[in-house]
């Protein structure tokens, strides 16, 4: 099984997290499809690879996580342990004989031990291998980096439909600020769809309240 998330850093929208679980003799083929790091594929060709990778698996799931459980984790410094919880699930639900998840963590021993935590009874004794950029070395991983990834998109794609083109969702874009910015200052509250607990919304709310301030003076 391949575990791996997509969504983990942007401003508006859910993380996605996704297991992909296959028999051995299948790996080879999805090597021979190209699958890798969903960062590293366009996204035709992202799109072209999600029924061949559906197709030549055993099972896949998605754990959805909305903004709001995100801006909980955010709060409260345990994003992570959030991020391990939903693996978790995955695991415990298809208990294969080994499993690769793609670590967010530096350290990551501690979050090995952290996702161990959150198994039960015999699950504990799985086998588990977490590495950073899992994603790039094994092609389970980047099945599931691929399926989390268009998942993503399309959430953002049905926001999209309700709220206008918003870019990306990520705080590095300027598209993406000047949305939440003006419907800040429509609205007086950010959309459903945004985290709360950045530090990008705090920064929209200290330049519209200095804006404010110096029009009163």
């Amino acid at each position: 099984m391949g575990i791996d998330e997509a969504g983990r850093g942007p401003v508006i929208g859910p993380m996605v997290v996704c297991g992909v679980v296959a028999k051995e003799d299948a790996i080879e083929h999805l090597i021979e499809l190209g699958v890798k790091d969903s960062k590293a594929l366009k996204p035709s060709r992202r799109k072209e690879l999600r029924n061949l990778i559906i197709d030549g698996v055993e099972a896949w799931e998605i754990q959805e996580v909305p903004p709001r459980e995100v801006d909980e984790a955010v709060r409260k410094g345990r994003l992570n342990f959030l991020e391990a919880k939903k693996m978790a699930v995955l695991i415990s639900r298809f208990k294969p004989d080994v499993t690769y998840v793609d670590a967010p963590s530096i350290n990551t021993t501690a979050f090995l031990r952290c996702l161990k935590g959150f198994l039960k009874g015999k699950d504990k004794r799985m086998e588990i291998v977490a590495e950073n950029f899992a994603d790039e070395r094994y092609p389970i991983v980047g099945a599931a980096s691929i399926l989390a990834k268009l998942r993503r998109d399309e959430v953002l794609e049905s926001y999209k439909a309700l709220y206008g083109d918003f870019g990306s969702g990520y705080p590095s874009d300027d598209a993406t600020i000047r949305f939440l910015e003006s419907y800040y200052r429509t609205y007086g509250k950010f959309p459903e769809i945004a985290r709360l607990e950045w530090e990008t919304n705090r920064n929209i709310l200290e330049r519209i309240l200095q804006k404010k301030l110096d029009q009163f003076y």
